[in-house]
């Protein structure tokens, strides 16, 4: 998807009317990451509407190796042309429903004590796309109460693991524990979507530790065949083996 699109896109979602203040915000966090160690972990200050990053931590670089002032002078787009082509629509998806989630759902006096969760793959310094987990609190609103500047908290994971894209919101509650307002599981949705009946089929004998050929033989087709819809179901559900196929499988039943 072309990053205009995006843009597009993105600005409709965080579409606003007013220019909050972030003087304020910017200065304790600069003093909090002064004294904050270095980690896995980095986090931004980030501005929906002038699709900006107003301040990033300096666990950024050493997290995924780019320069930060690369991406405070050039913004959203340039962090947008990281994410992997095929996690930019399901990506795009997740916040448009969460921002509607919220303005649907969510009373104007709760707003404020939101937290958002979703995940993509992204580009590091080395081409080699990691898996962020990225949590947004809001820090201030527009006229409407809708949330337009968060701290962002992004959490870089092994590229090995393979993660479906999902977004939550959470609440925090008169007890001061989060709960699950919202959650959506994409991947999941598009992969049921994608598998055809005959691998279906496949899949629901492989859950019960049939072999190729008795697979074969209970379908009335050849092994060759089997084989090829093994493969197919791999590629499309973006696992590279049978083990981990049956492991996904059993967790998320829906497919099946």
């Amino acid at each position: 998807m072309l990053i205009k699109n995006i843009k597009n896109i993105y600005h409709d979602i965080f579409k606003s009317y007013s220019n909050p203040v972030l003087s304020h915000h910017i200065k304790k966090i600069i003093e909090l990451d002064a004294y904050l160690p270095y980690s896995s972990t980095f986090f931004c200050i980030t501005n929906t509407q002038n699709l900006t990053f107003e301040f990033i931590s300096k666990n950024m670089t050493s997290c995924i190796g780019l320069n930060r002032d690369t991406l405070l002078n050039e913004g959203m787009r340039n962090f947008w042309n990281r994410i992997h082509p095929e996690d930019v629509e399901l990506w795009l998806k997740a916040l448009n429903d969460l921002m509607e989630f919220t303005l649907d759902k969510i009373p104007l006096d709760q707003r404020k004590h939101m937290s958002y969760t979703w995940n993509y793959r992204l580009k590091n310094a080395n081409a080699e796309y990691v898996n962020i987990v990225q949590n947004t609190t809001p820090l201030e609103f527009d006229v409407d109460m809708k949330p337009i500047i968060g701290l962002a908290h992004y959490t870089v994971l092994d590229p090995k693991i393979s993660m479906p894209i999902t977004a939550t919101a959470k609440l925090l509650n008169d007890n001061n524990e989060y709960e699950t307002k919202y959650f959506n599981n994409y991947t999941q949705k598009i992969l049921t979507n994608g598998l055809s009946n005959r691998e279906r089929d496949v899949i629901r004998l492989l859950i019960i530790n049939k072999s190729s050929k008795e697979i074969a033989e209970n379908l009335n087709i050849s092994s060759n065949t089997v084989d090829t819809h093994r493969r197919n179901i791999l590629k499309k559900l973006h696992i590279s083996s049978t083990g981990e196929l049956i492991g996904m499988l059993k967790t998320n039943k829906s497919l099946i």
